[in-house]
């Protein structure tokens, strides 16, 4: 004989949890507002930094090479390609493994998990709204610092073409879609990271463990990828195609790297993500 379940008057599983409630939620935590604040002020900081040490102004090392550091001052394109430059390797991968890593894990720390089953909410529902949240946090973490560094660079240098650092330019109206294209680019790369801390968060009560082994798993992989002895091995790993949007600043665009890095990274990314919602399925929750 076949169980019944009872459904109270008017239930709706689809509507509990709504992703406005979740986003309302992450919003007003403090975590969110710092990461924000420190995202926002890196612009500044450079241009300080920038202001005191004398800009390169694409004379180039002592080896003559131009890079993106030495073109930071042209213009307010430049400046944002070169913010998006130094923080894509490690600091971005900050906020995607805060925000993914720390909203299962920190319910269940506060001991609320349970009752938020109870309410009742289903575990896909909220897994699923939990993890759309987070990606959309971590998402406009990475617009909000080209944003304001385009922002501040063009007040601070100018609104001018976007000097390549391989030759030429690029005109002002076409260099906006191409950091555009960065910045796509950066967060399909920073899926694996997203991944591994939603995957954690789901399997430890411990918020600050999740991030951690996030970020830590992150840096193992960079780690690896500088071992040259693992020849087109390294092609396997997502490290290995972090800094493939520099394709997407030439004069011609290049889709061949970014095409095969975001294959890498999405794979990944399917992967822990199904391996969360299927062990979250299964797991007696006490907290």
């Amino acid at each position: 004989m076949s169980a019944v379940t009872e459904v109270a008057p008017g239930y709706r599983a689809s509507r509990t949890l709504p992703l406005r409630v979740e986003a309302l939620r992450q919003w007003r935590r403090r975590r969110t507002l710092v990461m924000g604040g420190v995202l926002a002020a890196l612009p500044f900081v450079m241009i300080i930094a920038f202001a005191v040490g004398g800009g390169q102004d694409g004379r180039g090392g002592r080896d003559g090479r131009i890079t993106l550091i030495d073109t930071a001052t042209a213009s307010g394109a430049n400046f944002a390609a070169t913010c998006l430059f130094v923080s894509a390797g490690f600091l971005l991968v900050v906020p995607v493994a805060l925000f993914c890593g720390d909203t299962v894990a920190s319910e269940a720390s506060w001991s609320s998990l349970r009752y938020l089953l109870a309410s009742p909410v289903p575990r896909t529902r909220l897994l699923w709204s939990k993890l759309v949240v987070a990606l959309g946090f971590s998402l406009a973490a990475m617009v909000l610092l080209p944003l304001v560094a385009l922002a501040a660079g063009t007040v601070a240098y100018g609104w001018g073409p976007l000097k390549l650092p391989t030759g030429g330019s690029l005109a002002a109206g076409e260099s906006v879609p191409r950091l555009a294209l960065v910045v796509a680019f950066v967060f399909v790369s920073q899926l694996v990271t997203a991944g591994l801390a939603f995957w954690l968060s789901t399997r430890t009560d411990a918020p600050l463990g999740a991030v951690g082994g996030a970020v830590g798993l992150t840096i193992v992989g960079n780690v690896l990828d500088a071992v040259t002895a693992l020849g087109s091995w390294r092609e396997f790993l997502p490290a290995h195609w972090q800094f493939a949007w520099a394709d997407a600043l030439q004069p011609h665009l290049e889709w061949g790297g970014m095409v095969k890095g975001a294959a890498v990274s999405v794979s990944y990314a399917l992967v822990l993500f199904a391996l969360a919602f299927r062990g979250f399925a299964r797991k007696d929750i006490v907290s």
